[in-house]
């Protein structure tokens, strides 16, 4: 007997593409026998996991048998403490992904509007048509958001806006004034998503002061993460921070236990280690100059990045230069599915592994 188990979905399914992420290295290693090829291409944190980290998964191994504390209470005292919000602001999430989610869950319905910019993170988009909403797509302004269109946009059915900054995956950024007069413009009906996964490589004279402005906005929702300057992406273990009312109709709808034991001790434990996040944000400033010489001494056009990956504009279809790189033992990010054909992200790695992509970049190029 045949099913058509697609007709049987919901709506806003059928349409849907399954979210496409990085190629594994095992995958390309299995594909092409070779062993020493490297990534690029997922924005992970390339110094591995902390020292602080580590110990605090290694204390926490022997009570694997129980359920983590459904409520997080440890790592929302200590976020608590080093955001100087009330614990009542935050809830935590198996990655700031199914936090974004979440609110879409809990606050998005058929025939309601969701604002987001062209270029952006390609999650709002699934997340709205899985909803049954109309995305209301904003012209991207040299890549990243135009906040002042974004604001036009906003109607009487508009329930959502979604703002990543810096953006995902151009590493554009928008300033604390333009973002202030965005906020003061939108309805305060309308909830406003603040994804602020890459924030902590942005320089502190740059970086918004979102969590001060809640008191002035409660309809702003800030959104970070662990799994980028923190390290910890395969543990998967984000936060978001807002009124204490909104946080408390987030979590009728939250999944009960939904970060496990090891990413609630290693994010705490990740709070503390300043060195390890200083480290992992010079590396990046550092490796980030390097590509951005070697782009201008090649003629190569790129989007300046505030972020900890930087998109290079080949101008042509990338795919050709994509799978080349791949057959170099490079794997870097093709982002068409963004509407960015011409374009790859890559992520920025360690010394060795940000000149192997160069080398590579410099042969497949010619």
């Amino acid at each position: 007997m045949s099913i058509d188990f697609l007709a049987l979905a919901n709506p806003g399914v059928e349409g849907l593409h399954p979210y496409q992420p990085g190629k594994p290295v095992e995958e390309l290693e299995r594909e092409l026998g070779i062993s020493n090829s490297v990534k690029l291409a997922s924005n992970e944190n390339p110094l591995g996991l902390g020292p602080k980290a580590r110990a605090a998964i290694e204390r926490a191994l022997p009570e694997l048998a129980r359920y983590p504390d459904a409520n997080g209470f440890a790592l929302k005292a200590r976020l608590a403490q080093k955001l100087g919000v009330g614990a009542g602001q935050l809830i935590l999430g198996n990655g700031s992904n199914e936090l974004i989610d979440l609110v879409f869950h809990t606050f998005v319905s058929p025939g309601q509007q969701v604002v987001y910019s062209q270029y952006t993170f390609i999650v709002y988009a699934l997340a709205t048509q899985a909803h049954g909403a109309e995305a209301v797509v904003v012209p991207a302004s040299d890549f990243g958001h135009d906040l002042e269109a974004m604001a036009a946009a906003v109607t009487p059915a508009t329930r959502l806006v979604c703002i990543t900054n810096p953006n995902n995956p151009t590493g554009t950024f928008v300033g604390a004034a333009e973002l202030k007069a965005f906020m003061n413009k939108v309805p305060a009906q309308v909830l406003v998503v603040l994804d602020e996964a890459y924030t902590e490589y942005v320089a502190e004279d740059e970086r918004i002061p979102s969590i001060d402005w809640l008191a002035e906005y409660p309809n702003l929702i800030v959104s970070r993460t662990f799994s980028k300057a923190y390290g910890l992406a395969g543990l998967r273990v984000g936060y978001m921070v807002c009124h204490p009312e909104l946080v408390a109709v987030l979590n009728r709808v939250r999944e009960p236990f939904n970060c496990n034991s090891l990413a609630l001790a290693a994010a705490e434990a990740a709070l503390d280690d300043e060195d390890y996040l200083n480290r992992a944000v010079e590396l990046n400033r550092r490796e980030m100059v390097r590509y951005q010489d070697f782009f201008q001494e090649k003629g190569l056009k790129y989007i300046p990045s505030r972020a900890n990956f930087i998109t290079l504009d080949l101008q042509r279809d990338a795919g050709p230069v994509y799978e080349a790189l791949l057959r170099e033992g490079v794997i870097v990010r093709p982002i068409a599915g963004y509407g960015l054909p011409t374009c790859l992200r890559i992520s920025i790695g360690l010394e060795h592994e940000n000149q192997r992509c160069l080398d590579a970049l410099a042969k497949v190029l010619g």
